[in-house]
């Protein structure tokens, strides 16, 4: 009887530590300065999430824009592993019944198993802000939870404002909340929406709600108007939350919203609690760095756990220290995060770290394998010279192919031109025209296209040549192009690193090129992502 008191006691304590991890990147994300996400954007961010073991994707609000629209219709058909899509909006308007409401109607056409509703629960916005009464804000939230429970929905009901409301009428804002849970909400999540909150307060309060709804899941949402919205979640997990939710690497609006890279590490390695599995928190700097790239942004190099410079070391007592003994200057083992030591005058790489990732293509390479050490003398030179591989494994297999003597050229560039023409008065379209010259096995072809702009008059009289020796080629459309600038200073002189995502309507890949010419790296990353094609596809010619 005993053991099985101890066995019982130690599910609860698991299921205690078991922390759901709600992300809003696509959604709060989207709101920050600078964020543009494509639909194409958008899936590959819900297919990084969900293969690192995120449980919930907030992925946008249907009934705000066709983009949206097309994104939930497209993500209807992914297979996804771990995480549930959740369609987020504001309960019904005043004064309507949830059937009569739009915006209702298109969270339930998105067809997702969830839905994330956001009522006002701090009095002021109820009365200056929406114009209603306390009581019809309290039918507009439990006749929304009611109504989508009933269309067979998991509801998470978002308290907005719940801080600030609670400060200035504690009994108001928890009557919001036993609106949603009397209805049937799956989860009260706690809205810091100014961001204002400290983690002392945050947690205070929270605790004090955990008492109230025993038998409900408990979110915190933060933003990090004060620098504070990591420990003020931290805070809140410990003091009864059970849903974290944020956005992966913290961008949002104002100043951003709590980064979950930053929560997931500190619950699940410094804190005993279970984000994702004890195998997937190895891929959190991947993923990080994943959703940094889809989006364009650039990823603070201190960013804790999954920065750049997060284990990077300086000669001297640091560097010393670390070779001797790891944690005489570093908190957690970088592996444990996906992540690498480096010394920064050695240039010491992490070779266990760059193998893992060889062997996903040629699982012959061990370190001790001669080619390996080609592969990383290469590597470290393309790092020096700017490239970066986390986001680009098209380049990175091809880097692989090449430094292991396996790659050979589908075909060889003899020369390019492009000329630009200012457009006539009137007219927008900035006009370029583009000739490419290659070579096929000593067959040479000569083209010209004209495209909107160099970059894409390229990509056109490229694919038009090589459509002439490799059909497939005709179904190869570039679906994204990020330009980002390595140094500033520089000014027009700088290096600049060109991403183009690239798909064959079945498969989408990533590549790079770097240059001081944009135009260069526009077109290594452009022959990058033909090549890569080519060569998946076993380079079938005519």
């Amino acid at each position: 009887m005993l053991v099985g008191y101890i066995r019982a006691l130690g599910i609860i304590i698991m299921k205690k530590n078991l922390i759901d991890i709600y992300d809003s990147t696509l959604r709060d994300g989207a709101q920050g300065e600078g964020i543009n996400f494509s639909v194409q954007d958008k899936l590959a961010i819900v297919k990084a999430l969900d293969a690192f073991g995120v449980k919930y994707i907030e992925a946008g609000n249907p009934g705000s824009n066709p983009k949206d629209l097309q994104f939930f219709e497209s993500a209807g058909r992914l297979k996804l592993k771990n995480a549930k899509l959740a369609a987020f909006g504001a309960t019904r308007r005043k004064d309507i019944r949830p059937e009569d409401d739009v915006n209702l109607q298109s969270l339930l056409a998105a067809n997702t198993p969830v839905v994330a509703i956001f009522g006002k629960s701090w009095d002021l916005h109820v009365t200056e802000i929406i114009h209603t009464t306390l009581d019809e804000n309290l039918r507009m939230i439990s006749d929304t939870v009611s109504y989508l429970l009933h269309k067979g929905k998991q509801v998470v009901f978002d308290a907005e404002h719940f801080f600030d409301g609670y400060k200035n009428n504690a009994g108001y804002a928890m009557k919001a909340l036993s609106a949603a849970a009397d209805a049937g909400a799956d989860v009260l999540c706690l809205c810091d929406t100014n961001g204002g909150g400290d983690p002392k307060t945050i947690g205070e309060v929270v605790k004090a709600v955990a008492a109230a709804f025993p038998d409900k899941k408990i979110g915190i949402h933060c933003h990090n108007d004060c620098g504070m919205a990591v420990a003020a979640s931290v805070a809140a997990v410990q003091s009864g939350a059970s849903q974290a939710q944020g956005t992966f690497v913290g961008f949002g609006e104002r100043c951003g919203n709590a980064n979950l890279s930053t929560i997931i590490g500190v619950l699940q390695l410094k804190l005993g609690y279970q984000c994702v599995s004890d195998k997937n928190i190895a891929l959190l700097t991947q993923t990080a760095r994943a959703v940094a790239d889809i989006a364009n942004v650039t990823m603070e190099t201190g960013a804790p756990f999954v920065g750049l410079s997060a284990f990077a070391h300086k000669a001297g007592m640091h560097a010393d220290g670390v070779l001797k003994s790891s944690v005489s200057f570093e908190h957690v083992d970088p592996a444990a995060v996906g992540n690498e030591r480096r010394f920064l005058v050695s240039e010491i790489a992490g070779r266990n770290a760059i193998i893992s990732k060889i062997q996903k293509f040629f699982p012959e390479v061990t370190k001790e394998s001669e080619g390996a050490a080609v592969i990383l003398k290469t590597l470290k030179e393309m790092e020096m010279a700017g490239y970066q591989f986390e986001g680009a494994e098209g380049s990175f297999m091809l880097l692989v192919t090449k430094a292991l003597g396996k790659f050979k050229p589908s075909f060889d560039l003899i020369s390019f031109k492009v000329l630009t023409e200012e457009p006539s008065s009137g007219i927008d379209t900035y006009s370029a025209i583009a000739t490419v010259k290659i070579s096929v096995d000593s067959k040479t072809q000569f083209t010209s296209s004209e495209g909107d702009g160099p970059v894409n008059a390229l990509d056109k009289a490229l694919r038009k040549a090589l459509n002439v020796f490799y059909p497939s080629i005709g179904k190869v459309t570039l679906s994204d192009y990020k330009v980002r600038v390595l140094d500033g200073a520089s000014a027009t002189a700088a290096k600049v690193r060109v991403l183009i995502t690239t798909t064959d309507g079945h498969d989408i890949w990533t590549t790079v090129g770097v240059s001081t010419d944009i135009i260069k790296a526009s077109f290594i990353a452009l022959c990058d992502s033909i090549e890569y094609k080519l060569m998946k596809d076993g380079k079938k010619k005519t």
